[in-house]
């Protein structure tokens, strides 16, 4: 639904108390068709799908050493990701008044730990984080990293949301146990061909619960799935014995408090990685961690808001300007604190399935990052297999962008196939992104229609093919 379709709700508001109506009217909750019920139900969605990376990002930073042989500490870990996830999500709502949440991202902290820090001292591996996130925010100030958004033809917008749903669901498949790398193969049922154990159990009972509770159109379908399941798998864990469930154990935890470390904020040097290593290093390093960032976000976005309805006419992302400031903003935040780059999550479509369409949603959210703070054992009671059917089911629903794309223009189709299909067979939105723009540029070009590719998208289909040959180029230059 776009916002000029979307009614307009305002009937009885004018009963409401004086404050309820202007957080309603700076919101536009009722302009965009939802509820404050609704945001909050989206809200929380969000906040349980993406609560992993609560732990997932302290065990994949804490786990990697540093050039002098440095860890940092898993509990710090947890502090500055919850922080970080906190101010970013409620800025981004107050800012750009989208659901869109963030918090450290994915593959970017993998990067961080395995591609930065083995070269340099922890302190100086955040202090690239920070200068990539300067970067995106002068691009975002000057326009020009909107202005890329907008050079995107509808169609391949249409297949990032569809590759975006495709990866999601995997994800959820693979969080869950459901799917992994086999021998000889990509992926296997399971572990070694066939499903086995409670948690997997969990999981498709949970995705069978999910699309029942969608078909019937039940009201906080995908959230009722979430707390469902959670219950289901910690009376399982009680009853049974020897349970492995992977990173998060649905029980009880002992303590419901624990007291917030903040000993890594601040705890990053600017420039001290060009006293470690050679400059053309250091922009390799920055130029690979900034197209990450930014295709991840511009995907993220764009397949978010336009699950949402929240597309103009156009295929524009409203507020984008803000959107993408805040955005830069989350990566400089992320590195300040120690937390890797922060970014945009798309585990926010899960919020957009349960019908949050404004910012409000971003302050549930932010709010239980802030809980998280204090209260990060209790954060951690849900576990993957309890969460993933929510992003199996919001797959579902982002794969009817499909039907948007004319598919008897091969020139287009092609472009829209390989960005749908690289991103979950690659397991990196970027990479889709990416294959998208080469194929699309490559495509017009020989059908005579080069002039009509905009000159942005030629530049960001040029960065991609430096992006894909990345490893060559460092060994011509001598850099590896």
């Amino acid at each position: 639904m776009s916002p000029s379709s979307a009614p307009t709700g305002q009937v009885g508001t004018e009963h409401r108390h004086p404050l309820i109506r202007r957080i309603d009217s700076y919101f536009q909750i009722s302009a965009r068709g939802t509820s404050f019920a609704r945001e909050v139900r989206g809200g929380l969605a969000t906040f349980f799908t993406m609560a992993y990376i609560l732990v997932l990002n302290p065990i994949i930073l804490g786990g990697a050493q540093d050039v002098n042989g440095e860890q940092l500490d898993f509990g710090q870990l947890v502090t500055a990701t919850a922080l970080v996830g906190a101010v970013m999500t409620v800025l981004m709502g107050v800012t750009a008044n989208l659901p869109l949440a963030l918090a450290a991202g994915l593959g970017l902290n993998a990067m961080v730990a395995y591609g930065l820090a083995p070269r340099m001292t922890w302190p100086d591996a955040m202090g690239l984080v920070v200068l990539e996130g300067i970067l995106i925010c002068l691009l975002a100030a000057t326009g020009l990293r909107e202005a890329v958004m907008h050079a995107i033809p509808m169609p391949l917008k249409h297949a990032i949301g569809v590759g975006i749903g495709l990866f999601i669901s995997l994800i959820g498949m693979v969080n869950a146990g459901f799917v992994s790398q086999g021998d000889g193969t990509a992926v296997t049922l399971g572990t070694d061909g066939s499903l086995t154990g409670w948690p997997v159990l969990i999981f498709c009972v949970g995705v069978l619960l999910a699309f029942a509770l969608l078909v019937r159109k039940v009201k906080g379908a995908i959230l009722i799935s979430i707390v469902t399941m959670t219950v289901v798998a910690m009376a399982v864990n009680a009853v049974a014995d020897g349970i492995e469930w992977g990173l998060t154990t649905p029980q009880w935890p002992d303590d419901l408090v624990a007291a917030p470390d903040f000993g890594l904020i601040g705890e990053f040097s600017l420039f001290g990685a060009f006293a470690e290593v050679s400059v053309i290093t250091v922009v390799l390093l920055v130029f690979t961690l900034f197209l990450t960032d930014f295709f991840d976000t511009m995907g993220t976005a764009v397949g978010v808001t336009g699950e949402a309805g929240l597309l103009d006419e156009r295929g524009r992302v409203p507020r984008l300007g803000r959107l993408l400031f805040v955005d830069g903003l989350a990566t400089v935040g992320g590195g300040a604190a120690s937390a890797s780059s922060a970014t945009s999550y798309i585990e926010s479509a899960a919020g957009v399935g349960e019908g949050a369409r404004t910012g409000f949603a971003n302050l549930v959210t932010g709010g239980l990052f802030a809980f998280a703070l204090f209260f990060a054992p209790l954060a951690a009671v849900v576990p993957a297999q309890a969460a993933a059917p929510a992003l199996v089911a919001v797959g579902f629903l982002m794969m009817t962008q499909a039907a948007r794309i004319d598919w008897s223009d091969i020139t287009l189709a092609v472009p829209a196939f390989l960005t749908m299909a690289v991103m979950p067979f690659t397991f990196s939105i970027t990479n889709g992104i990416g294959a998208g723009f080469i194929a699309y540029a490559v495509l017009m070009a020989v059908v005579g229609r080069a002039r009509k590719v905009h000159w942005l998208l030629w530049v960001a289909a040029l960065l991609f093919v430096v992006y894909f040959a990345i490893d060559p180029i460092e060994q011509l230059l001598g850099v590896r």
